[in-house]
């Protein structure tokens, strides 16, 4: 019934979409919205690639810590690198301009990160001299695919995958007779948008890059690649495969992924880490869709509204003992949730603009709201040994852990 569910939702969505995004005209033919591409020559964008120094940030996206270091996601232009010594005073270091830079990994100095198409490795042995290391060319073959969301049709005319990189759209109302006008076919509706090991890093929970031992997990809209990172200066590429569509996240436990998507959470076996396993997915209503899990339980937030699927958002608690029968326990209502965080008996919930929830989590599914940072936009949270970090109003946030208590320590504006 939930599979059925999801199903008609699109239907709905695509037939809403398809009445609001055009519009007729009495002399024929109809208006939609057309993303126009804004294209640059793939060796001006592979040039790019700087190590610069502090700037304030534009947009704060995802979050990721490695030793003293907290990395922090400038969306689509590069990587902010904040000296943690000191959590009552963190301080900028450096900026690395990766344009279309989404995601980033570290391992053992090695930090991976994307590019559009591309996989860049730096060198970050030495934090006054960081490096680029290497390049993998063309490995993500689908960074093309953000449209925006309110794009019926994107115009090829003048982009040409071979020699140009889409950085970025601009939306134009065209008149259309679909008998002649030259657009992408399948660009119809097609708008989407703790977990490590050895000498890694940690990500937050709304990250498409994980390491476990000598691997790099990453996954884009529909695709799970896998790089052997042994030799950290030359990653391989051993295999990408379909896995789904509009994969969001990802999160390593236990020998097990769990990946985040639209409709549903699928958990694949690392029996073989160079050959990871389907074993099971877990249907859940339309909506974006991170995920962490401790023990045999699996905490999934599912946001609803804009893209993401229909209108109310909610916590799903699921019970993944049997990786091949997962089963839900229980869901609690939510407002506009984004990443979350699991440590000990607690559970951290970045509930958009309803602030930071914390959940005891000792009777689970029955989850106890102990604590709630209201007044604070919030994005995404890495519970650490000592800290708990969080992201959101472009601020990064730390708190301690106090025997039951969790407080305020820092705020860092990242302006």
């Amino acid at each position: 019934m939930r599979f059925f569910y999801c199903i008609i939702t699109l239907l709905l969505l695509a037939l809403m979409a398809l009445f609001t995004s055009c519009e007729k005209d009495d002399a024929g033919g109809e208006f939609y919205n057309v993303a126009v591409p804004i294209v640059k020559p793939i060796e001006e964008f592979r040039a790019m690639v700087k190590i610069s120094e502090p700037r304030a940030i534009t947009e704060a996206g995802k979050i990721y810590t490695y030793g003293d270091y907290v990395f922090i996601n400038d969306d689509q232009k590069g990587v902010h690198i904040i000296d943690n010594t000191d959590h009552r005073n963190p301080v900028k270091i450096k900026f690395l301009e990766i344009p279309l830079n989404t995601d980033i990994a570290v391992k053992d100095n090695m930090l991976f990160a994307n590019s559009a198409m591309d996989l860049v490795v730096f060198d970050l042995s030495d934090m006054n001299n960081i490096k680029e290391e290497g390049r993998m060319k063309n490995v993500f073959p689908n960074h093309n695919s953000r449209i925006p969301a309110n794009a019926t049709f994107v115009d090829s005319d003048n982009f040409n995958s071979e020699t140009d990189v889409v950085m970025g759209y601009l939306m134009e109302t065209r008149k259309i007779e679909m008998a002649n006008e030259a657009v992408w076919g399948d660009a119809f509706f097609s708008n989407s948008d703790a977990n490590s090991a050895g000498g890694s890093g940690t990500g937050g929970s709304l990250a498409r890059f994980n390491i476990n031992e000598d691997y790099l997990y990453i996954v884009d809209e529909n695709q799970l690649s896998v790089f052997n990172i042994a030799g950290l200066r030359n990653p391989e590429l051993i295999k990408s495969e379909w896995v789904g569509r509009d994969i969001e996240t990802i999160f390593y436990k236990e020998n097990h992924l769990y990946l985040g998507s639209s409709t549903g959470m699928y958990i694949y076996s690392l029996e073989d880490p160079a050959a990871p396993q389907f074993k099971s997915m877990f249907s859940h209503i339309l909506g974006c869709d991170p995920v962490v899990v401790k023990d045999d339980i699996a905490y999934v937030t599912i946001r609803g509204g804009n893209a993401c699927g229909q209108e109310w958002s909610q916590l799903d608690v699921i019970d993944v003992a049997d990786k091949s029968n997962p089963q839900l326990m229980k869901s609690y209502d939510m407002e506009n949730p984004y990443g979350l965080g699991v440590k000990d008996d607690w559970l951290f919930v970045c509930d958009g603009t309803a602030g930071l929830k914390i959940y005891d989590t000792k009777n689970t599914p029955n989850l106890e709201l102990t604590d709630h940072f209201q007044d604070i936009n919030t994005y995404d949270v890495i519970p650490l040994e000592e800290v708990l970090l969080m992201v959101g109003d472009n601020t990064l946030f730390q708190y301690t852990y106090k025997g039951n208590e969790i407080n305020l320590l820092s705020s860092f504006s990242l302006n």
